[in-house]
């Protein structure tokens, strides 16, 4: 059996995303007049060190001369160095506690510094190889311990070489004095560690370059939390997504590529290829012929609630799992519900613009109050039921049509029909899905039913109202006012134009598609969608998946994760629990999901296995998707 080898970690710019001597800088430096220039010249020493552009020992004591340093400021550091982790060590804790005896941080830093994330590491003191400070009776930094050999040039190799380790020896760091060990014989492997750094001339030499912990354990093929490096699972995030989702899912470890606009077919087709996970809005379409472009697509986020824009049999047909976020904006979107029907109720838009053009029209005519009205909402789901609560608050009478069975809130009543709820509410909104059986769920018959100057919303989707047919009952006073915030086609950016034939009509306000958006609105759709993907990407969790069964998982603990999607067909799961069987792997725990098209199984097994065994799993009958996680 292969020996485990000994993994040497730099520190600065690699276990946490600071230079020591340039934070130790900018806390020695507050107040000081020259703060900026001699900020700029550590910096740049640091930086000419790392590329080996000056000798290492040369460029530490200029900094440390530099700097009015004091113990209180080494300890001020030393306090605060563990929120400075690097990302990906920070989400690897468990691996380096569990492998802390083969482990050793080798840095031209100080001990002082190093210590408290030695010790959350779990490496112990006698691992840490680095430089001790040297004090004067004031506790003033006079310099470092000469007889160290890290204080100078080639200090790296000269220490590990005196070490006599056995087995593989690999180095991690992003500086020429790392890629020193592997140069200088004193290792077999150095990877360039580029995190947080990257320095070309460090890359060129490396056997390897680590965009992350992830990535140098998946190189070496340790057992890391992860079979495959999250940097790079690729992400591709569409239509101005919040930045808050970009954090998230960055600050998780994937690369994450966004674009402003929406992209039509042939352009998603060719931007798709190489992708692992796609983020949309409402305006582009994931279609059959997108899904079978996709390579290496694992699922499809919606950052809306609707999820009509995608072709969620093809998605489940190619183990694509889709989730949305189907309750975040839902606050927003009864907000403006409300808004809308008080400003046509008071016929405030045209009273505006009326205004704008220099012309008072005080008048009570045609001004009329919410109280005692009633509402009628078609679509009783977490919108309608909101709105419905809201509504009732402000004096209003409501009524509701759902195709499903929904617990009527408050005093609200259930209609038996649409056209008994047309024909007795005063404002109708429709908060209804995209399924295609709602396309023109509102035509000029159903404009017929209802009462004479019945108010009318559209805030749910464009193609379920024909326009053409609105427009023609409010000219003829059928309708007495309209708010849409959803059309049948509507722009894919900002740039493009709109043209509706309710334009330029009495007592309608059109709003571009912004029910949702709100800033608190978009901020939660992109913090509930995010989770869901990460959810789905770490530990194989389905909740609120759209298209595929869905399973509740919790963290990967003790073993590994086997991720199956198949076709819901008969023999799978024996199949599936024969090769389980012949690769010998003794199961923890096992779950199976299906619903009439799909199955998802999870299995939980120990790690002691040959990964190279399950791959047959990727040919039972029926496979659609199959994942490890590590």
């Amino acid at each position: 059996m292969t020996a485990a080898p000994t993994l040497i970690f730099d520190f600065d710019s690699t276990l946490v995303r600071i230079e020591t001597l340039e934070a130790l800088a900018d806390i020695a430096l507050e107040g000081h007049g020259d703060v900026v220039s001699i900020r700029a010249q550590v910096a740049s020493l640091t930086d000419r060190a790392m590329t080996g552009e000056v000798d290492f020992g040369e460029a530490l004591r200029a900094r440390l001369a530099m700097l009015p340093l004091t113990r209180a400021h080494v300890l001020a550091l030393a306090d605060r160095i563990l929120d400075e982790g690097t990302p990906s060590v920070r989400r690897n804790l468990r691996f380096f506690n569990e492998n802390a005896a083969n482990i050793i941080i080798l840095s031209g830093g100080f001990r002082e510094i190093i210590a408290p994330v030695a010790e959350r590491l779990g490496v112990s003191p006698d691992r840490v190889i680095c430089n001790d400070l040297i004090y004067d009776a004031e506790g003033r930094v006079t310099g470092v311990d000469d007889a160290n050999p890290l204080s100078h040039e080639n200090g790296k190799p000269t220490v590990i070489k005196a070490l006599g380790l056995k087995g593989p020896v690999v180095m991690v760091g992003d500086g020429w004095n790392d890629a020193e060990v592997k140069l200088g014989g004193a290792a077999d492997r150095f990877y360039a560690f580029t995190e947080i750094a990257r320095r070309d001339n460090v890359v060129a030499v490396a056997d390897g370059e680590a965009k992350s912990i992830d990535e140098l354990l998946h190189a070496e093929g340790l057992a890391g939390r992860w079979s495959y490096p999250r940097s790079r699972i690729r992400m591709l995030l569409l239509e101005n997504i919040h930045p808050a989702a970009v954090e998230r899912l960055e600050e998780a470890g994937y690369s994450v590529e966004t674009m402003k606009g929406a992209l039509d077919e042939a352009d998603l087709i060719e931007k798709i290829k190489g992708v692992h996970v796609l983020g949309i809005r409402s305006k582009t379409n994931v279609t059959a012929a997108v899904l079978e472009a996709a390579d290496r697509l694992l699922a499809v986020a919606a950052f809306c609630i609707g999820t009509n824009q995608i072709d969620l049999d093809a998605a489940a047909a190619k183990g694509v799992a889709v989730f949305n976020a189907p309750y975040s904006n839902t606050r927003s979107v009864v907000e403006l519900a409300i808004g809308l029907t008080i400003t046509l109720m008071r016929d405030v838009v045209d009273k505006s613009a009326a205004m704008h053009e220099g012309r008072w029209n005080k008048s009570a005519e045609g001004s009329r109050e919410l109280r005692g009205k009633t509402l009628g909402i078609v679509g009783y789901g977490a919108i309608g039921s909101q709105l419905s609560v809201l509504a009732e608050a402000l004096g209003m009478r409501v009524i509701f049509l759902d195709l499903s069975e929904r617990l009527a809130l408050g005093n609200a009543k259930r209609m038996r029909s649409l056209d008994a709820l047309l024909a007795e509410a005063d404002v109708v909104t429709l908060h209804v899905d995209g399924r295609r059986e709602n396309a023109n769920l509102i035509g000029a018959s159903e404009f017929q039913m209802m009462r004479p100057g019945t108010l009318f919303l559209n805030l749910s989707r464009g193609h379920v109202v024909n326009v053409g047919a609105l427009a023609q009952a409010i000219g003829s006073g059928r309708i007495g006012g309209a708010a849409l915030d959803v059309f049948p086609e509507e722009p894919r950016t900002n740039a493009d134009p709109f043209d509706s034939p309710l334009m330029g009509l009495k007592n309608v306000i059109l709003t571009p598609h912004i029910g949702g958006s709100t800033e608190e609105a978009q901020e939660a759709i992109a913090e509930f969608a995010a989770e869901r993907l990460l959810g789905y990407l770490n530990r194989g969790d389905t909740t609120f998946c759209v298209n595929l069964p869905n399973v509740q998982l919790a963290e990967v603990s003790g073993g590994h994760r086997i991720l199956h999607i198949h076709r819901n067909q008969p023999g799978v799961m024996a199949e599936l629990n024969r090769e389980l069987s012949a690769a010998g792997l003794n199961i923890l725990g096992q779950h199976l999901k299906t619903d009439e098209r799909t199955g998802y199984v999870i299995t939980d097994v120990d790690r002691d296995y040959d990964p190279q065994a399950l791959r047959v799993l990727k040919s039972v009958a029926g496979t659609l998707r199959f994942r490890l996680l590590h």
